[in-house]
């Protein structure tokens, strides 16, 4: 492996990339930039799987926050009211990574929103700015119509695109009709292409983790469960805090459900398979993203014992 090419570690929520980014870390003297558009949040960790850590200063002086002893960079960055954007990430993330380079570490990107992998790695085209008009009138139609209404706008005036973004994915439809009114033209043809280009190998070496339907599905069920009383209690301050129910980290995966639990709407049990049904559906969007990577390195897990931290760490690196 070339010192100081970065690694890129990716798949559903629930796949153990935290846990593999921390070995590597540990093995090569990285730091780690999280690729989580949730783990963001501060105030926000139990129902995001954030890693427990602590902030301290680094050696080079900057307030930092450590997870087993390993730079672990962009968590805990931003208040649950705060919308914070691709462009912010990307941004910001690539002058976090040409830090750790010049410290003479390896940058290992770790998480499962590919949009920000996606833009990170192959650049965002120039598009107009969010409009808060515009989404208010499109979410209220989200809102009282459905989202078949919703994608049917966007249907209307920029079938290409509507055939990409599926029904239940409303922040990009919203997206979509948005570029394409502020634009005057379809959203298709204001965007350049060049998003959907494969990740530039060359670049850095790209880690696809994979698990069978059914452990996956475990995995996120073990873990709704392990975090479900510290999850509840979280999300109860949030609101005595007085933060909104609709508020940009409470409605990060879960999160919604939760709020139905807590105001009396579900039981435990049925919140618990709620949480797991919303969060596959979730991790199959993902795998969707990330399998269309053809050049990238692929571990598919059949079962859980196949999941040896050490032995993958040791393969990846090798490779």
């Amino acid at each position: 492996m070339e010192k100081l090419k970065p690694i890129t570690i990716m798949g559903a929520n629930a796949s153990g990339k935290t846990g593999l980014a921390i070995r590597i870390a540990k093995e090569i003297g990285g730091e780690i930039i999280s690729a989580d558009s949730k783990q963001i949040f501060t105030k926000i960790g139990a129902g995001t799987a954030k890693p427990r850590g602590e902030w301290k200063k680094s050696e080079q002086g900057e307030k930092t926050y450590y997870v087993e002893n390993i730079p672990y960079h962009f968590l805990d960055i931003t208040d649950p009211l705060v919308t914070y954007d691709v462009g912010t990430y990307v941004r910001d993330a690539k002058k976090k990574m040409s830090e750790i380079q010049a410290r003479g570490h390896v940058p290992i990107i770790a998480g499962g929103t590919g949009m920000y992998i996606q833009s990170f790695w192959n650049g965002l085209d120039k598009l107009p700015p969010a409009n808060a008009e515009i989404r208010a009138e499109l979410n209220l139609i989200a809102t009282e119509k459905g989202r078949a209404a919703l994608h049917a706008a966007l249907e209307t005036i920029d079938p290409e695109t509507a055939k990409k973004i599926p029904v239940n994915n409303v922040q990009r439809v919203i997206r979509a009709i948005e570029i394409s009114r502020l634009a005057g033209r379809p959203a298709s043809k204001v965007w350049s292409g060049k998003f959907f280009s494969s990740l530039p190998v060359k670049e850095g070496k790209f880690i696809f983790l994979k698990w069978a339907k059914e452990q996956l599905q475990e995995r996120i069920k073990e873990r709704t469960l392990n975090n479900f009383d510290a999850w509840e209690k979280e999300i109860r301050q949030l609101l005595q805090e007085g933060y909104p129910q609709d508020c940009p980290g409470l409605r990060s995966l879960g999160y919604p459900e939760m709020i139905d639990y807590i105001n009396g709407t579900h039981s435990k049990h049925d919140t618990v398979q709620l949480i797991v049904n919303v969060s596959m559906s979730y991790a199959k969007r993902q795998n969707t993203w990330f399998n269309r990577y053809k050049n990238i390195e692929r571990y598919e897990f059949e079962q859980a014992e196949e999941y040896n931290l050490n032995l993958l760490s040791d393969k990846i690196l090798a490779s």
